[in-house]
């Protein structure tokens, strides 16, 4: 399923109520796809900017159900899980406790809800958001936290258009558990956002050890990173006077 907001729209440029209802979206869709037995996982993403390869030049929102697990959410889980059995603990709030310990990489916290920079971070401005608390799932949100989501997304999505003065690239991506029927109490919903710009002119390219190797190598800090994007004003370009 595709969903095509007007041309002239961005999430980035959307007020937080707009960005609020594209999350309520969302949740149905998941919850609609996930009902189906044959679908065993949920996809949800966004591309935005035609470098990102994109055969649509507005930004648009693409949800696939699918009869398998894609493999990086699969990879997920496994490591979650055995982390989980040794700590009782998903893996990936553990990550969130570290970066809120660590303070340096937060790009944005609203209530229930954080962005940050993570500490292994493949593109230059990679930025990841998620709830506090362990949901399995964007449909597991409580209202609260999809109101949260809605801000801190704007604040993100605002300091990325910003940071270059130009309406910003990305591919969003949810991680979410999958619909499979089983419960996975290990599993930590959160977004990815990969921008695949290194500057307003230069890209992140995939090379021997991306491509070639299956490792993603980034010659930049993201403390370096986070603080460019933790500058940038919460007042869309666009709309300063």
């Amino acid at each position: 399923m595709c969903f095509h907001p007007r041309h002239d729209l961005t999430l980035a440029t959307m007020d937080v109520q707009e960005i609020r209802r594209v999350l309520s979206m969302w949740q149905r869709e998941y919850r609609l796809l996930g009902e189906d037995p044959r679908v065993k996982h949920v996809l949800i993403f966004e591309n935005k900017g035609e470098i990102t390869g994109t055969s649509n030049r507005h930004p648009h929102c693409q949800a696939y159900g699918t009869t398998f697990i894609f493999s990086t959410i699969q990879r997920e889980i496994q490591l979650a899980k055995r982390f989980f059995r040794r700590t009782g603990t998903p893996l990936y709030r553990a990550v969130i406790e570290q970066e809120l310990e660590d303070g340096c990489r937060i790009i944005a916290r609203r209530g229930s809800i954080i962005a940050f920079v993570p500490y292994f971070a493949r593109y230059p401005y990679e930025v990841h958001v998620a709830p506090l608390e362990s949901r399995p799932s964007i449909a597991d949100l409580a209202g609260s936290e999809v109101d949260d989501l809605a801000s801190v997304l704007k604040a993100v999505l605002v300091r990325y258009d910003n940071l270059f003065t130009m309406p910003f690239p990305y591919v969003q991506v949810l991680h979410q558990a999958p619909t499979d029927g089983t419960h996975h109490p290990e599993f930590h919903f959160h977004i990815e956002f990969y921008p695949p710009l290194r500057n307003p002119v230069t890209l992140k390219y995939l090379a021997g050890p991306e491509i070639g190797g299956g490792n993603m190598l980034s010659d930049v800090a993201p403390e370096e990173k986070a603080k460019e994007l933790q500058v940038q004003s919460e007042i869309h370009y666009s709309r300063r006077v």
